[in-house]
């Protein structure tokens, strides 16, 4: 009979928010639904600045949740940084391509250079260490490692060495060797590196490697000169099955989650003023909603505008139970990849509730990229090159007009997205 024990080794894990918490969480809900038996394991103590307590409701009782101490460097950070009198810089500060104050050069540099992976690497060998003594008294046989933070892989990859029998799934949400945001922390070539090392023996010695995007696919199987799965990010459609659409008094554009330098909706803003300038009747039945952490020189950009600031609000974080309501009450989804060498790979969690949630969707990035495949499939929405303003212009105007015209949104086949298949999907790789 074939051992249906699996450890999963995250990092983000509720309390923890935001949509890289949901893969491994929705997985771990469906894999118990069928006849497997997953052990969570997730720091006690974690530094992260999305917080979810709605999450906590899918956590599924069958699911054992092991918390082990972590100790990081990022509260020593922001002692430091209130001894310089600093205000507290938000984690989409940090992502700069542009200028930096002294502050945020000396610390992208420190934390790019002396702490690789990342700063979580000190729990690595804690854990490889408390979990071999678990494997083995709970007679688990596959684990999965899930990063980005990618130190987490070097757990697994500790596990593996001691216990060469047990099958190793190492998941990428995210590429590390080629990660925009690496880009942005100031390493060295010595650090850059270490990183490809590192990756390259990750690559080498997983039993199974899968991925979210094909994009990813495609570059994962060159750097480590083997075979990856794809596996998608989704959605729970039981999330959604309870949502009815509302028609706003105002045309409601929203985007949900991080807005950072890398992905800046300023092409969709300066198209949107081309089309208000002079028009106040119009002015006057549109919104724009940012939800999410948003960062200090996009705020201001819009709060300085005497047109975008009229028509613009910024809500901090909220629950993914009201997400899922505001879902409903929304006419146009703003969805914004990010500006880098691996934007046609951008294919992030919250797409996929876009997708679910029926609204139109109003993209940008790489036209050829797999966001753009997934759009065309399913007949959602309409994507965009960031410099094509005239075109996203002429989007916003006819996604105006059928909602003017109260046009109902056509059917979608989105059903191999559910976390559901998804899972399924997971259940032929572990067995």
């Amino acid at each position: 009979m074939e051992n249906k024990k699996a450890l999963i080794i995250t990092y983000y894990w509720p309390p923890s928010g935001g949509s890289g918490v949901q893969r491994w969480l929705k997985f771990a809900k469906y894999l118990s639904r069928m006849g497997w038996e997953p052990y969570v394991f997730t720091p006690e103590n974690p530094s992260f600045t999305i917080q979810d307590e709605s999450l906590e409701k899918d956590v599924p009782n069958t699911v054992e949740v092991i918390k082990f101490p972590i100790w990081e460097p990022y509260h020593l950070f922001f002692k430091i940084q209130r001894l310089f009198g600093k205000k507290e810089v938000k984690q989409s500060d940090f992502i700069s391509t542009g200028k930096k104050s002294f502050f945020q050069s000396v610390s992208s540099w420190i934390r790019g250079n002396f702490f690789i992976p990342d700063a979580r690497v000190f729990w690595v060998k804690p854990s490889v260490t408390f979990l071999t003594d678990f494997i083995q008294s709970n007679h688990i046989e596959k684990i999965i490692t899930t990063g980005p933070p990618h130190s987490i892989h070097l757990i697994g990859q500790g596990l593996k060495k001691k216990m060469p029998h047990i099958m190793w799934v190492a998941d990428f949400r995210d590429p590390w060797s080629e990660w925009d945001l690496l880009d942005t922390l100031s390493l060295t070539s010595w650090a850059r590196a270490k990183h490809r090392r590192l990756e390259h023996e990750v690559l080498s010695q997983a039993d199974k490697v899968i991925t979210i995007a094909p994009y990813h696919v495609k570059r994962l199987a060159f750097l480590g000169n083997r075979q990856v799965d794809l596996i998608t990010n989704g959605f729970d459609e039981e999330d959604f099955d309870k949502i009815e659409h509302v028609r706003n008094e105002k045309f409601t554009i929203r985007h949900i989650g991080v807005v950072d330098e890398l992905r800046d909706p300023r092409p969709v803003m300066n198209a949107l003023k081309g089309m208000l300038l002079g028009n106040q009747i119009l002015a006057d039945t549109i919104a724009v909603e940012f939800i999410g952490n948003v960062n200090s020189a996009f705020k201001s950009f819009v709060e300085q505008d005497n047109v975008l600031s009229q028509i613009t609000r910024f809500i901090s974080q909220v629950p993914h139970s009201e997400l899922l309501e505001i879902y409903a009450q929304t006419d146009l989804q703003m969805l914004v990849l990010a500006h880098t060498a691996i934007a046609p790979g951008n294919l992030p969690g919250k797409f996929f509730e876009y997708l679910a949630s029926g609204n139109p969707i109003l993209a940008i990035g790489p036209v050829d990229g797999d966001a753009a495949g997934v759009l065309k499939e399913t007949n959602a929405g309409v994507i965009h090159e960031r410099d094509n303003e005239e075109d996203i212009k002429s989007s916003l105007q006819t996604f105006y007009s059928d909602w003017e015209a109260n046009k109902i949104n056509a059917e979608r086949n989105i059903s191999k997205y559910t976390r559901r298949e998804l899972t399924k999907q997971l259940v032929k790789l572990l067995s």
